[in-house]
């Protein structure tokens, strides 16, 4: 009866109600997916692993976000420090922890390192984690000791070349590393001692004390240092100067473009988490980040709240690692 033609003078066919009911009832529930609305919230406590030690700056943000969450969830959001195997081991816990939630890491760009450190067997955690969103970001930046005798970039560049003993630099992640190699093979020093650590705080000590010269190293960790006096900080290595140092030129200004970083702290959840999930996470961070708290605490850091959807952050995570894919072709790890 319903593909009877219309006629003139006839009433019109009746069309099926089905479809049309059924539209309208799934209406809401693609509208609040549409405008990131979700009632997804943890009925028991989350726990929230930072790869590195206490005091870096991934702890920091991780800590900065917390508490807030847990008054937003109304359940508590436990920090874990689980350092070890260049991010790898508490990395890795969430890798293998169930995809409902409840176990999340915080991770920085060095993740996408992983893949190439020797001793590693080539895991690559990115396959085995649901991007869900960055919760700040800050350029990197270019941190000496306040007891070297230099004030800019170029002038640490000449200090190593004539200085009676090599300089030295930290480095408490992979892609420091890679920074490393590539400062040694393109500024010409080719005696540059790299020193590994296990986290950015022992750095900075060793910094402060000029046990340890130099260091590539996000803001967070220096800031406060820096405006004590124990630190310099000689460049920032974002597109362009950093809020909180204004009065710090770019590495692109101190004429060393090619050290360009922003160092962003990013959220991810065991692959396969249901989207409602993370849509929920993202949800809960945004309302977060609005705390004056939160923003206080991400803004001393020398950071800035940057909370984006899952399919954003995943194109950052892959521009990221395009970056260390065709640098490590250049300075492998070994």
């Amino acid at each position: 009866m319903f593909d009877t033609p219309f006629r003139p003078g006839k009433p019109p066919p009746m069309r099926p109600l089905l479809p049309a009911l059924l539209s309208l009832a799934l209406a809401p529930a693609a509208f609040a997916q549409a405008n990131g609305h979700n009632d997804w919230h943890p009925d028991r406590p989350v726990t929230l692993i930072v790869p590195y030690t206490a005091g870096g700056g991934t702890d920091a943000t991780a800590r900065a976000v917390s508490k807030q969450l847990g008054v937003i969830w109304k359940q508590p959001v436990v920090v874990e420090n689980m350092p070890g195997a260049d991010g790898l081991i508490g990395t890795r816990r969430v890798m293998e922890a169930k995809p409902d939630g409840y176990t999340l890491l915080l991770q920085v760009p060095s993740i996408v390192v992983t893949k190439y450190t020797p001793g590693l067997k080539g895991i690559d955690p990115l396959a085995r984690l649901e991007p869900v969103t960055a919760v700040s970001q800050s350029p990197a930046a270019v941190v000496v000791s306040a007891k070297l005798p230099v004030k800019t970039f170029g002038e640490f560049v000449r200090y190593c070349k004539t200085a009676a003993q090599p300089c030295s630099l930290g480095t408490g992640e992979s892609t420091a590393r890679i920074s490393a190699k590539q400062l040694a093979a393109e500024a010409g020093l080719p005696n540059l001692i790299v020193v590994n650590y296990r986290g950015t705080g022992a750095i900075v000590t060793d910094m402060i004390a000029n046990n340890v010269n130099m260091a590539f190293t996000g803001i967070t960790a220096a800031l406060p240092h820096y405006k004590a006096g124990t630190l310099k900080i000689l460049a920032t290595q974002g597109q362009k100067r950093a809020a909180a140092l204004p009065e710090v030129p770019t590495t692109a200004e101190a004429g060393y473009p090619q050290f360009r970083s922003v160092t962003w702290f990013g959220l991810f959840a065991p692959k396969g988490t249901p989207p409602a999930v993370t849509q929920g996470i993202v949800a809960a961070l945004r309302e977060a980040v609005k705390d004056a708290d939160v923003q206080k605490t991400i803004a001393s850091a020398g950071a800035e709240p940057v909370v984006n959807a899952p399919a954003a952050f995943a194109a950052q995570v892959r521009e990221e690692s395009e970056r260390i894919d065709a640098l490590v072709k250049l300075y492998p790890l070994d």
